[in-house]
């Protein structure tokens, strides 16, 4: 008969178990488990998804900036939530109009949170009325009516 193991040394399947009890006290372990970006997240995973402006806002930057980035307030298509997103480039919102469909994707911040100055606004218009925003601004494309 085998002598039982010194006290304070663990099996194989001992240890295993303790790594799995233990890995749920790692945030990064349990968000990713539990799924918890994907049911807060109002792109559900996607990178892109496809809205409805409703109205345009003006965002006062935070401190110490002083300045009002116009974004604007977009109904996503596949489940109804509202997002903020910013319009990128200098006059880029006189070339959104309400009930337009426009393209939104993450803003690039950390983790999902906003980015930089604008307060709230995570997410970015790249596509208006299925034409690139940016070319809009630059003036090599014109703008389709619906």
């Amino acid at each position: 008969m085998t002598p039982p193991p010194p006290s304070g040394s663990f099996t194989a399947g001992k240890l295993r178990h303790l790594r799995q009890r233990r890995r749920w006290s790692d945030r990064y372990y349990s968000r990713r488990e539990l799924h918890l970006k994907e049911r807060s997240d109002p792109l559900e995973g996607a990178p892109q998804a496809r809205g409805i402006v409703i109205e345009k806002v003006g965002v006062e930057a935070k401190q110490p900036n002083s300045a009002i980035r116009k974004c604007v307030k977009v109904q996503l298509i596949k489940n109804g939530r509202q997002v903020t997103a910013f319009a990128v480039g200098d006059g880029a919102i006189n070339f959104i109009d309400e009930h337009d469909e426009v393209l939104v994707e993450g803003i690039g911040g950390r983790m999902g949170r906003s980015y930089g100055d604008i307060p709230g606004v995570r997410y970015k218009v790249i596509k208006v009325n299925n034409v690139s925003l940016d070319e809009l601004v630059r003036g090599r494309k014109e703008k389709p009516q619906r």
